[in-house]
């Protein structure tokens, strides 16, 4: 897992034509899908195009589809030589992550949480062997629990997946799809949103969303510049607290100028 991989895109299964253009769009990660954005009667094409690609490329996530499906099975036998790829696994809970990880013990596992059972079990799920983060399948659990994903509606349940993953101490999790692709400030708000709930990427369905989530992870100059000079402090310091600016700077606002770092993908700051 790359830390400052942020911005996961969606491509279809049974759409090879679109998986170099997908690689091309400037994603940090590619979801091949195999579940929703495929057909019931293409999901045998689907699967064995996402083979094809994997035996060339060997590298990305897979979506397998829902461990009560008919097509789960054979998902996970297609898939399970694949060792270097990540595995999301819709409709999550223990029992599904479990059985999952029995079947593909060298993968790593991707929990979307999109039910109100599996929300509800969060800490249980959270504690699954295999698993390296969790995903709000924040589309699905509007229609499961009836609450709209509209405002500050869902602010409850994403930052308990934020807090669960961290006490588990999982990657942080990656926030649901914004559905109308087209509409570009709500992308950049939403991807906004989902970096200051203190998810670690966001999902996309369409290129043209990769952008705006990209940029929202990414350290503004203010953020750059503060880290800069809260490090600077610390290294002369040696660690003790001081003043930067007039503000009291301890170890948590320390680590806090060292997570930009992070984010950055730098050893450094600029």
């Amino acid at each position: 897992m790359n830390p400052t991989s942020h911005s996961y895109l969606f491509v279809p299964g049974n759409r090879p034509d679109r998986f170099s253009k997908a690689l091309q769009s400037g994603a940090h990660e590619i979801i091949f899908d195999l579940e929703d954005a495929v057909p019931a009667g293409k999901k045998e094409e689907a699967r064995e195009a996402v083979i094809r690609w994997l035996d060339t490329n060997r590298s990305g996530i897979v979506r397998i589809n829902a461990a009560d499906t008919e097509w789960y099975e054979d998902d996970v036998r297609a898939l399970s030589a694949f060792h270097e790829i990540r595995v999301l696994l819709p409709k999550a809970n223990r029992a599904a992550l479990d059985h999952t990880a029995g079947a593909m013990p060298d993968h790593r596992l991707i929990g979307l949480v999109e039910t109100v059972s599996g929300y509800l079990a969060l800490r249980d799920m959270a504690g699954g062997r295999g698993l390296e983060r969790l995903a709000f399948g924040s589309v699905d659990f509007a229609t499961d629990s009836g609450i709209n994903d509209t405002n500050e509606a869902m602010t409850a349940i994403r930052t308990q997946i934020v807090l669960e993953s961290r006490a588990a101490g999982l990657a942080s999790p990656l926030d649901g799809v914004t559905v109308d692709f087209a509409d570009a400030e709500r992308n950049h708000m939403e991807s906004l949103r989902a970096r200051d709930f203190g998810f670690g990427g966001k999902m996309c369905i369409h290129p043209l969303q990769v952008t705006a989530v990209n940029a929202a992870f990414q350290p503004s100059p203010a953020e750059i510049e503060w880290a800069r000079r809260v490090v600077a402090a610390a290294d002369e310091s040696g660690g003790a607290a001081t003043a930067v600016d007039g503000t009291m700077i301890d170890k948590p606002m320390i680590e806090r100028a060292h997570g930009v770092v992070r984010r950055l993908g730098q050893n450094d700051l600029p």
